[in-house]
């Protein structure tokens, strides 16, 4: 049999034992997407049965969506301090906990404290995960591996929607909220395979709740219209006394949480600024689609199954994403990607305004193959432009940029679209991705000016 036709050894660089890691972490990494995908279904009942508005309940996702954000990169600096076992049983704890606590709420209070907890506790999935992932494997077999997890996670997370409107239809909202805590089961069947080792690397403590103050800060500004003056005063302090604040801490710490030689990295910071237009249109859009269809008349699990093509989407895109990454390089995905995001708003914002189910589907099949674009560019585009003893650093800095995009993306839906309008709301959230387009596209110009130029 010819090199051309030999089929691709995936064992290669495989820990003898470990063949069942990927499954579990992927398994994992979508019980903690579906944490926010089935519960946006459910908002809309959440608010009903709680005695709020539409708008109000969507701080159930933004929150999340930030705490997610923020405490990823803190579980990796912890990890490094005393291995991954510990910290991620801290994080699934907590990630059960929280949805116990949030299936049990008496109030929408008690119920946002508890997804606060969910958020923290699914944010060591992540990071933990491909850390183990990798632990475990090498060569061939880790990139076979990791695309396993992304696969998984993909299908979990992506069928959010429709096990949402299906568990709620039968059992209720609670009972969707409580979906992440099957997570609980999976972590005995890990335990023994989770590395304990740590480097002995410090934890800047203090940087990480600057930045996480700063983002919380500006979560709390945007989505503010919907609970009144007091959340607005207390975000603008947040975000207009933080962003000094972590400016001279960075300068006192330049190695601490956000590393100078990262943040100064230009290609690092345009492109995680433009890749988190993409999880804000896909979190704006799970908020927006159930609020819209559900008050025109739609039953949860009918928006769930409405949803099925974006969750084909999501399934593919993994598989998409690298020939084409491959072909056009990761400036270029990363400039796709937030095009595409940006015809979506426009689609999902007209859809909106005439209560058209055919154009919000379709908007949320192009965000969700936008996400599945962006997410893998933005981590090659900053893998290439630093050195090696910062990249897991700086992978984890724009990881953090682009999740804190999708608490962004939920607050402006749930801050305006009560006063304006759901479908200015989205019309607003346009302006992210174009921004982002105008932050890269210069750059990927004259990028290909220099390729284009002939040698002497």
């Amino acid at each position: 049999m010819s090199s051309a036709t030999a089929p691709r050894d995936t064992t290669a660089g495989a820990a003898p034992g470990y063949a069942h890691v990927p499954v579990l972490v992927g398994l994992l990494f979508g019980l903690a997407g579906l944490g926010s995908s089935s519960a946006a279904i459910a908002l809309p009942t959440v608010a009903a049965d709680l005695g709020v508005s539409t708008g109000v309940s969507a701080w159930a996702i933004s929150l999340y969506a930030l705490m997610l954000a923020v405490a990823t990169a803190v579980y990796g600096r912890v990890s490094d301090l005393v291995g991954l076992r510990l910290p991620l049983l801290v994080g699934v704890t907590l990630m059960t906990a929280g949805a116990l606590a949030g299936a049990l709420s008496p109030d929408f209070g008690v119920l946002l404290a508890a997804r606060v907890l969910q958020g923290a506790g699914a944010a060591a999935v992540p990071t933990l995960g491909v850390a183990l992932v990798s632990a475990r494997f090498s060569g061939s077999a880790r990139g076979f591996a990791l695309g396993r997890v992304a696969g998984i996670a993909a299908a979990v997370s992506c069928l959010g929607p429709l096990a949402g409107g299906v568990v709620e239809g039968l059992l209720g909202w609670r009972a969707v909220i409580a979906l992440p805590v099957l997570g609980a089961l999976l972590l005995p069947l890990l335990w023994r395979s989770v590395p304990t080792e740590g480097s002995g690397a410090r934890l800047d403590l203090v940087g990480a709740v600057l930045v996480a103050a700063t983002a919380a800060g500006v979560v709390l500004l945007v989505q503010s219209p919907s609970t009144g003056p007091v959340v607005a005063a207390v975000g603008a302090a947040l975000a207009v006394l933080g962003g000094p604040a972590v400016a001279v801490w960075v300068r006192r710490r330049p190695h601490g949480f956000l590393p100078v030689t990262v943040i100064r990295n230009a290609t690092v910071v345009r492109s995680a600024l433009a890749a988190g237009a993409v999880p804000a249109a896909w979190f704006a859009l799970l908020i927006a689609v159930p609020a819209v269809l559900v008050a025109d008349g739609w039953e949860p699990w009918q928006v769930g199954l409405a949803l099925l093509p974006s969750a084909a989407t999501g399934l593919a895109a993994p598989r998409l994403a690298g020939p084409i990454l491959a072909r056009i390089g990761p400036t270029a995905g990363l400039v796709l990607a937030a095009g595409v995001a940006a015809v979506a708003l426009l689609v999902s914002a007209l859809g909106a305004h005439t209560t058209s189910a055919v154009l919000l589907v379709t908007a949320v099949v192009a965000v969700t193959f936008a996400f599945g674009l962006g997410q893998p560019a933005l981590l090659e585009a900053v893998g290439d432009a630093v050195t090696e003893d910062v990249r897991g650093v700086a992978l984890g800095i724009a990881t953090l940029f682009f999740l804190v995009g999708g608490g962004i993306g939920s607050a402006v839906v749930g801050g305006l679209g009560d006063p304006l309008g759901v479908d200015v709301a989205l019309l607003l959230l346009t302006l992210l991705p174009l921004a982002g387009l105008l932050l890269l596209v210069p750059r990927l110009l004259a990028a290909r000016r220099r390729d284009a130029r002939p040698t002497t």
